[in-house]
């Protein structure tokens, strides 16, 4: 027999005890850097500068994201011939605090609009993901700074987290060592490996002992991420492998304008180590890599927006 509790008639129920939101917690971010949380809060505009990259803040929304570690906006808008580079290079000289060179290039109609903030959109998660490494050095908060590049769509502080986040998980789940991200590449012999997909045998023709991931995605024209998920994928296969020791600073993406240039870092020399055996479960999917999830996700926060 189970016995029931009933409330006597005439008296009020207890209250239900609280419960969390998922939506409302998803929509307070993630908390990856409480410097951030705190200027987005107080609605700032400037630059949050940190270890691996930048973020620049307008009314404490993300305008701008850039890092030494991802293509910039100009990799992506001329590896495809999206824009020439004479183009792109004139509204580079041409900027001011007034117009900057997102404002040119769209008033002189040399890119249509939604190319060039998908683009943007692109190249802000893909420099932010690096910008959230979790870092020993405190980050610096410049106020007042803005971006020669002008302000296209703000993106809210909380999505740019999750959005991080999100990445994180993902690679993760493809293959838990983040030695490759970061380290030079070589190929690696293995036995019954299945065969890459055309990107990634791009990816892997560009591997030579030298050039990183950050390095392959500039060569190539790509986000840093989505070679990211590639790298790890060979990785996960077998097919490729870090040096050791990774090293400690990264050359700069090549770039006309002054406010890109970085401290150079020359070639590092290292052993080869070993390349290290998949874990179980862990195999190179047969299927594309998630350019064409990622990019409609885009799509869809740039309509959200």
């Amino acid at each position: 027999m189970t016995a029931v509790r009933t409330t006597p008639q005439g008296t009020t129920p207890p209250p239900r005890l609280p419960v969390r939101e998922k939506t409302a917690a998803r929509e307070r971010g993630s908390g990856l850097s409480p410097m951030l949380t705190r200027l987005a809060a107080e609605r700032a505009t400037g630059v949050l500068e940190r270890e691996r990259g930048s973020l620049y803040l307008a009314e404490g929304r993300v305008v701008h994201a850039e890092s030494p570690l991802a293509p910039g906006l100009d990799v992506l808008l001329l590896a495809h011939g999206t824009l020439a580079p004479a183009v792109w290079q004139d509204a580079v000289d041409r900027a001011d605090e007034e117009y900057g060179v997102a404002r040119l290039l769209l008033d002189a109609g040399r890119v249509p609009r939604g190319a060039l903030e998908l683009c943007h959109l692109e190249a802000l998660f893909d420099a932010a993901y690096f910008a959230l490494t979790p870092s020993s050095t405190p980050g610096r908060f410049r106020y007042g700074a803005g971006h020669w590049l002008g302000a296209l769509r703000p993106v809210p502080v909380a999505a740019v987290e999750r959005e991080t986040l999100r990445r994180r998980e993902l690679l993760h789940r493809l293959w838990p060592d983040p030695l490759t991200d970061g380290a030079p590449l070589r190929r690696a012999e293995t036995v019954a490996a299945p065969a890459p997909t055309a990107r990634q045998s791009a990816v892997l023709a560009s591997v030579d002992g030298v050039r990183t991931a950050s390095d392959i995605a500039r060569e190539l024209g790509r986000q840093a991420f989505h070679t990211l998920v590639d790298v790890r994928r060979l990785a996960a296969a077998g097919l490729l492998t870090a040096l050791f020791p990774p090293p400690r600073q990264h050359r700069p993406p090549p770039t006309a304008h002054p406010l890109h240039a970085g401290p150079a870092a020359g070639p590092v020399a290292s052993p080869v180590a070993p390349a290290p055996a998949p874990p179980p479960g862990i195999t190179l999917p047969r299927v594309n890599d998630p350019d064409i999830t990622l990019l409609k996700r885009l799509r869809d926060a740039l309509e959200a927006l």
